[in-house]
């Protein structure tokens, strides 16, 4: 979600909406204000309690202000970026609720019978991205409504990586809504445990273990 916001949110963006408060919302918005100047939060889920304790832990983490809303579609307002991450089998971000330019990390959803995000919300994306293609064609259940009714085809929906090295352009104006399928591919989890172990190795941090072949 880093990734994509960095190449498709406008980089004026500074209000984010997240929709769900647990452990993975918390990683969301650390990468998202890696590559933005993020002033706002607004964070909505269905446990009061979770909320304020979520708002305070972040605010102090990323020393900005983070706030809990009590309805969903105040997570949305006046947001430049909007994050789903929710275990939710239906939607809990509606395109009625949508700006102009905002950009979306859809990030929840990896099965084909869950769905965070309406059909008007995916309808009124100008650009659809995912960090796989193939991989969204078996669990983007966000998309897969829109491609049975062939309102969406899958020549539409471009990949990440190709936004990264310039082949698409992440957005192609400042009101474009623009939208990341976020599966998490097993790829990403490689690459970053390479780097761990490359700079704990060159910190010299951690212990050789001996595994049963060794023995």
């Amino acid at each position: 979600s880093g990734v994509a916001t960095k190449y498709m949110a406008r980089p004026d963006a500074r209000v984010v909406g997240i929709y769900g408060t647990g452990w993975q919302a918390r990683s969301q918005l650390a990468a998202i204000a890696a590559v933005r100047d993020i002033r706002r939060v607004q964070a909505y889920g269905r446990d009061a309690a979770r909320r304020a304790s979520f708002a305070r832990e972040m605010s102090a983490a990323l020393g900005i202000e983070v706030v809990g809303v009590d309805a969903p579609e105040q997570a949305a307002e006046g947001a430049d970026i909007l994050v789903t991450i929710t275990s939710s089998a239906e939607p809990v971000l509606r395109g009625e609720w949508l700006m102009p330019g905002v950009h979306i990390n859809a990030a929840g959803s990896n099965a084909l019978l869950r769905r965070e995000l309406d059909e008007a919300a995916v309808r009124q994306a100008n650009r659809i991205v995912a960090d796989s293609v193939e991989q969204a064609r078996v669990e983007a259940g966000d998309l897969f409504p829109l491609i049975e009714r062939g309102h969406l085809m899958w020549g539409q929906v471009h990949e990440l990586g190709d936004v990264v090295i310039g082949h698409v352009p992440g957005r192609g104006s400042a009101t474009e809504i623009t939208l990341f399928k976020s599966l998490g591919l097993a790829v990403e989890d490689i690459a970053a445990a390479a780097v761990v172990y490359q700079r704990a190795k060159a910190d010299g941090a951690g212990e050789t273990i001996a595994m049963f072949g060794d023995l």
